[in-house]
């Protein structure tokens, strides 16, 4: 899953991104919110991590824009003990946790993992059940048939997380070109045989696929 972070202090952005991709997580990190601004035109994430006082635009200022933009996704500030009477402005703008300074690395891990969980799985459990006795363990971010870990390339894992967090949809192959590939120059073809990669580990019918539609992966039902 991809993390934008936000933070002025190289000390802390260097430590918070070098500590969640240890975890498997993919950080981009700024240290301006303005630069953050530009990024958020072009780029998707699954989650933001947001110092409050920071050069140029604002943490506040940014989740204002985004959320009168409709752009729903999730929030977490970092905040220094002198923001915490303003915490409530957060809330009312749209975060949805905040981390305060100084913070351990755990507390951290299980922030991030209860937001990402509510947000898209709407579940606190490690675990989700799909199709074909295959299950999604979320603290891993690893994919299991019968307890048994399915090997999968980086980009594989992509492709598989971006269906995971659209659970039940069908995604089309312009998104995942838009939002996995970030627009390189892939063909449809190229795709299409990351998904057909993906169904040899698998099952034939672990991805479904609709002419039309796309690509999606089911809960266990």
């Amino acid at each position: 899953m991809k993390i934008l972070l936000l933070e002025d202090d190289v000390n802390y952005k260097e430590t918070i991104q070098e500590y969640l991709e240890s975890l498997g997580y993919e950080v981009e990190s700024f240290e301006n919110g303005d630069e953050v601004i530009d990024t958020l035109y072009f780029k998707k994430y699954h989650l933001l991590l947001l110092d409050i006082r920071v050069p140029g635009k604002s943490g506040y200022e940014i989740v204002k824009m985004m959320r009168e933009k409709k752009d729903e996704t999730p929030v977490i500030f970092i905040t220094s003990l002198t923001d915490i009477d303003n915490l409530s402005i957060g809330y009312e703008l749209g975060c949805n946790d905040y981390i305060r300074k100084p913070f351990a690395a755990q507390e951290l891990k299980y922030r991030v993992e209860q937001v990402l969980k509510v947000f898209y799985f709407h579940s606190n459990e490690e675990e989700l059940n799909l199709n074909n006795d295959y299950s999604y363990n979320l603290t891993k971010g690893k994919l299991f048939h019968k307890e048994e870990a399915v090997a999968l390339t980086p980009k594989e894992q992509k492709v598989l997380d971006y269906l995971i967090t659209n659970l039940d949809e069908y995604i089309s192959t312009k998104q995942l070109w838009e939002d996995v590939w970030e627009e390189k120059m892939v063909t449809e073809a190229d795709i299409r045989m990351c998904i057909k990669k993906i169904r040899d580990k698998t099952d034939a019918t672990f991805i479904v696929s609709k002419k039309g539609f796309g690509y999606k992966i089911d809960r266990k039902r």
